[in-house]
């Protein structure tokens, strides 16, 4: 297989000069090596000094040689910082690989920032319940920090727990970023912090200083039917709506529907959450969307990828590829209108394996929209398996979205 390559810069920006820039990259290759070795020809200047940070998302097809990867990216690169984490696609300036071998890599130089990288466990769920332990321990005062870029796998810490605990100590600072789609069906993943690859946990940088990050979600899915409280659950068996068995409400719900398409809709069905269970009224991107892993037949349940719980808003939505094209347009017309009086440096895309091709009948959708909205921002990310950014007025972890971080320079005046 031939390799690929696809990059943008911040043009213009001398290399010895004090304002922030970014490069980034896409290259497919079955050789992890010639991969590396195209991307850093490609983002790294004969002169540049060492990047502050990179990020590095790479092909499960080259797990077995993650740690050479990991740890050749950070020499070559001199980067203070590596953040990432394996993933069944990747995207770069208005391209996207899927189920390929390759690499996506972005790197940032940020004079003037608080950077502070941090490993992140399972037991950090418990100090962050412990404010000032946290802060202690990790070096990051609320006062100082400006937002959060956070990577994880999906497997083995609460990933939930991780965001509400930092949006408490940290309140207002914005949370993006995603879950490792590694190799999803053997639940095996990986996590790369500075020269080292982990397979469990995840990773996190805080940024302050004169950057923020102005996050940007678009949904993936249309709701269908009314809304309805859930009156019986067991664990992550729906099993009662309303006091009716799930399926039968289901069926309802889609007795409309022609047959052939109610086929389709069962395929691409999920369930939403509402964030606010006290609203009078609920519309499209109200609800945090979690995929149907299976259905119990015998009581009439659907088994979803969440822990629903009894006294909960939900409604069934459908993956819709038009609903989806129509709402990421719209999101990045509102995402350039709040930035057009910004100093963009780059931008982080993580969008859900459950769109790409298997959504929309075209490549590269989600990346060429960006593209087609910024220009030459140098934007870089990967698909997920669960995408974190704001709902409303709270950071949560979404599925099935397209979930923007643009990191903005704000110079003090």
């Amino acid at each position: 297989m031939s390799p690929g390559l696809d990059r943008n810069d911040l043009s213009g920006a001398p290399l010895t000069s004090d304002l922030p820039r970014a490069a980034s990259v896409m290259v497919e290759s079955d050789s992890w090596r010639m991969a590396l070795d195209l991307a850093l020809h490609d983002v790294l200047g004969r002169d540049d000094p060492a990047p502050d940070v990179v990020l590095l998302f790479a092909s499960p097809a080259y797990s077995d040689s993650f740690p050479e990867l990991v740890r050749e990216t950070r020499e070559r690169t001199g980067a203070g910082t590596l953040l990432g984490c394996a993933a069944s696609g990747f995207l770069a300036n208005g391209a996207e690989l899927e189920h390929r071998p390759g690499l996506a890599l972005i790197a940032l130089w940020l004079p003037g920032a608080t950077l502070q990288p941090i490993r992140l466990h399972q037991e950090h769920v418990g100090l962050l319940r412990e404010p000032e332990r946290w802060i202690a321990a990790t070096g990051t005062p609320p006062d100082r920090i400006n937002a959060w870029l956070l990577f994880a796998e999906p497997y083995r810490i609460d990933v939930q727990a991780v965001i509400q605990g930092v949006e408490q100590i940290h309140p207002g600072a914005a949370i993006v970023g995603g879950l490792s789609s590694g190799n999803t069906q053997e639940r095996q993943t990986a996590i790369f912090f500075d020269d080292q690859v982990y397979d469990e946990g995840g990773v996190a940088l805080a940024i302050g200083g004169p950057y923020r990050l102005l996050p940007f979600v678009s949904q993936g899915c249309g709701p269908i039917g009314e809304t309805w409280t859930i009156t019986e659950t067991d664990r992550n068996a729906l099993l009662a709506i309303s006091n009716r068995p799930v399926l039968d409400v289901l069926r309802d719900t889609l007795a409309s529907f022609p047959e052939p398409r109610r086929q389709q809709a069962m395929s691409r069905l999920v369930v939403g959450f509402a964030a606010d269970e006290y609203r009078d009224e609920f519309h499209r991107g109200d609800f945090v969307v979690r995929g149907v892993i299976g259905i119990d037949q015998e009581r009439g349940a659907i088994i979803v990828g969440g822990m629903p719980r009894v006294g909960q808003t939900i409604q069934f939505h459908l993956r819709d590829a038009r609903a989806a094209d129509v709402d990421l347009h719209q999101t990045l017309a509102d995402a350039r209108a709040t930035t057009r009086d910004c100093a963009l440096v780059a931008g982080i895309l993580c969008t859900c394996n459950g769109r790409g091709t298997s959504l929309f009948n075209t490549p590269n959708h989600d990346a060429a929209a960006v593209q087609a909205a910024f220009g030459d921002v140098p934007v870089a990310g990967l698909f997920c398996a669960g995408e974190i950014g704001p709902l409303g007025k709270r950071a949560v972890l979404h599925g099935f979205t397209a979930t923007l971080g643009l990191l903005v320079h704000t110079p003090p005046d």
